[in-house]
């Protein structure tokens, strides 16, 4: 079966994904840019759009950001990655943050109370709007991925329901030197996690540390 993965997920050292105070000019609340600054000189989020000064990374920070397409199929993400709205969607004229050509290139399941129409954008990335618990989307995601694998794209709450329901296979965080102090933390009511996953972690001249969790075979 597919595997289900998560890559490129930065948490601050407190556990907070974002930070608080989330809106259309700060998408990471108070936190700013910060818990992206290791991705912004990679090869990889250079070809997303992001800033950056001088020649691109090459070195341990793009590795493991670069993993983050190959083999897969769909992407799930929650509502609050898509978009800054919440509640009832007051028009259908935002399309994401990412342009008329999104970074995904593949269907990716967008997790909302409030479904509407199937959005298909250039480059191959149709988003498919999915009032669902992660077991329902999971089941939908692999349909859409045609036997590759599913990412988990996020926000933090998105996260961190796949992990409760035991549901990710792959989990690439990103810990950032940094301390956040409020916004929306991965790892309530997540205890004892740790013993479901072989997990490595590999420090990075920029500052962070890479941890990979590998999840160990289900009984």
């Amino acid at each position: 079966m597919s595997l289900v993965r998560v890559h490129n997920f930065s948490i601050s050292l407190d556990g907070y994904g974002t930070g608080e105070g989330q809106s259309l000019d700060a998408p990471f609340g108070h936190a700013g840019g910060r818990l992206m600054q290791w991705a912004f000189g990679t090869r990889t989020f250079r070809a997303m759009g992001l800033p950056g000064d001088g020649e691109p990374s090459f070195g341990v920070d793009e590795a493991f950001a670069g993993t983050w397409a190959p083999g897969i199929g769909a992407e799930i993400m929650g509502r609050n990655k898509f978009g800054p709205q919440r509640g009832p969607w007051q028009d259908e004229e935002w399309k994401g943050w990412w342009g008329d050509n999104p970074v995904f290139h593949t269907p990716v399941v967008v997790l909302t109370h409030h479904p509407r129409p199937v959005l298909e954008m250039e480059g191959g990335t149709t988003f498919h709007f999915l009032d669902a618990g992660p077991a329902e989307a999971l089941e939908r995601a692999r349909e859409l991925a045609g036997g590759k694998d599913v990412r988990i794209g996020g926000g933090v709450d998105t996260v961190r329901q796949f992990l409760a329901a035991d549901l990710i296979d792959h989990l690439h965080l990103v810990q950032v030197p940094i301390l956040l102090g409020r916004g929306e933390r991965l790892w309530d009511g997540l205890e004892n996690l740790e013993q479901r996953f072989e997990i490595e972690a590999t420090p990075s001249p920029s500052g962070v540390t890479h941890l990979v969790f590998t999840r160990r075979p289900r009984d």
